[in-house]
């Protein structure tokens, strides 16, 4: 009965380690990606995942279109999760 006990209090430690080393950091990165992607609003300057930065000029609910740099004719539509950093213009 002594080794029953021991192995049900091993598997809690190791569930509960599990939990606090790679299911809680990772909840922790979705919620403050999300708050980020809620967080862009039209003249905000971003990052992409690629490695550009560029000013959002048109959101729908899931796009937004993205121009780059001084050229008015490189706009891009990109889904908003390709966004990884966003700058809010100085007031």
């Amino acid at each position: 009965m002594n080794g029953i006990g021991f192995w049900v209090v091993y598997a809690a430690f190791l569930i509960g380690l599990m939990y606090f080393v790679a299911i809680r950091p990772q909840n922790k990165e979705k919620k403050k990606m999300a708050e980020l992607l809620a967080s862009v609003a039209v003249g905000d300057t971003v990052l992409t995942s690629s490695g550009f930065y560029g000013v959002v000029i048109d959101m729908t609910d899931d796009t937004v279109i993205v121009e780059f740099g001084n050229n008015k004719n490189c706009r891009i539509p990109m889904q908003k999760t390709a966004i990884v950093q966003v700058e809010k213009p100085e007031a």
